[in-house]
């Protein structure tokens, strides 16, 4: 069962407090592909300019993912720059220029159109909203949002909830979109609009995981070292939905399975800049990760002696 991503493939010029990069691959898209590589086999579909370096996305073909949906146009990619505060919680972002990413007009191929998985990165809900007339009968959809959406497309976004099956947003998101300050309510707010599934990401303090009869929390990893939370997001989709799309299931199971998954590749994401990390990333190191993520909250639970009385 094939896995769909449709979202921007960039170009990003990276400054936080433990170093730099210029000009490295960035784009939600990027991201979602090189996580999700190592579950399922990826179909990616956007555009770049005539400056990207297509010869560094060769791991991504190397790994599965099908990069026959993504379009070289004339003119230059999607670049992005910003710098990092030191608690790598806020950034500035210095420029952003869209280039051919401007006239982006999704054109899912033929042989995607049959895409069981399908993730609608952070794109204008207009341009997600024509992918899904062009996908015939998936499984699962998802997708991404951001507040600059939330404001100024406001009625195409809620009108795409009312067609997709997991959301996936930050905290402030939630609160933006809901009007509620309070993350439960939030999320069943967007519930009512729609989604089925609503993940609230919250940086290094993890992510939670609404269904409509299920509440389950993944921690953030501990990490010695961060370098660059840009694009920790997408991957943590990539690892949910990669996850899903190999087990062929998005029952309660797997879905706790998945937020776990999720978890491990947003947590290698953010330890080298750009998709870095994921170059020499190996399964068993996602397995161990796995793992830890496991001993981070089992515990066994014993009755109070006072019960037996």
């Amino acid at each position: 069962m094939s896995l769909l991503v449709v979202g921007s493939v960039a170009l990003d010029t990276v400054e936080t407090p433990f170093g730099r990069a210029e000009r490295v691959l960035g784009g939600s898209a990027t991201f979602f592909s090189a996580a999700a590589s190592f579950f399922h086999p990826v179909q990616l579909v956007g555009v770049v300019g005539t400056d990207y370096p297509l010869d560094e996305l060769h791991f991504l073909r190397e790994r599965g993912v099908d990069l026959s949906g993504l379009e070289q146009q004339p003119g230059e990619s999607f670049f992005w720059s910003g710098v990092y505060s030191f608690d790598l919680n806020s950034r500035e972002t210095l420029e952003t220029r869209l280039g051919v990413f401007a006239d982006f007009q999704p054109r899912i191929p033929e042989g995607f159109r049959d895409a069981h998985w399908v993730f609608l990165g952070n794109i204008d809900p207009e341009l997600q909203l024509d992918v899904l007339t062009q996908v015939r009968a998936p499984q699962l959809v998802a997708c991404d949002t951001m507040n600059f959406w939330i404001r100024g497309k406001r009625d195409a976004l809620l009108a795409l909830l009312e067609r997709v099956d997991l959301l996936l947003v930050n905290d402030g998101e939630v609160r933006e979109l809901s009007g509620d300050h309070n993350l439960l309510r939030g999320a069943r707010w967007i519930q009512a609009r729609g989604p089925q599934l609503v993940v609230v990401k919250k940086g290094e303090h993890g992510a939670i995981l609404f269904t409509r009869d299920l509440i389950f929390f993944a921690p953030g990893f501990p990490l010695e070292e961060v370098f660059d939370p840009t694009g920790a997001g997408d991957a943590f989709a990539g690892g949910f939905l990669g996850h899903l799309a190999r087990a062929g299931s998005a029952d309660a199971a797997e879905l706790r399975r998945a937020m776990i998954y999720g978890s491990a590749m947003g947590s290698f994401a953010v330890e080298r800049f750009s998709v870095h990390r994921f170059l020499d990333l190996t399964q068993s190191e996602i397995q161990e990760r796995v793992r830890a993520f496991r001993e981070l909250t089992a515990f066994e639970h014993r009755v109070p002696l006072e019960a037996h009385a």
